[in-house]
């Protein structure tokens, strides 16, 4: 024997109906701050801000960013040898 039971209901009537707490307003409060959280921080990943940092913290990465580059292109082993 196969039954079929539909219900037709909302969510937070079915809540009810099983005697869960409404969630409702603990996610909203999450939310928000969470969105606080992202619009306080979200000037440091820009990317203005993400090379700032990684140029403060040694000197001469701006040439060692240009040697890398070079090298990935391919160009490296030119470059090295114009310089002898």
């Amino acid at each position: 024997m196969k039954v079929n039971v539909e219900i037709d209901c909302t969510p937070e009537e079915a809540r009810a109906f099983f005697g869960l707490p409404d969630v409702q307003p603990m996610q909203t409060a999450v939310m928000d701050r969470l969105q606080q959280q992202m619009l306080s921080n979200i000037d440091k990943v820009s990317p203005e801000a993400l090379m700032q940092s990684w140029f403060t913290f040694d000197p001469k990465i701006a040439e060692r960013f240009q040697d890398m580059f070079v090298s990935m292109a391919g160009l490296g082993n030119s470059l090295s040898k114009d310089k002898k």
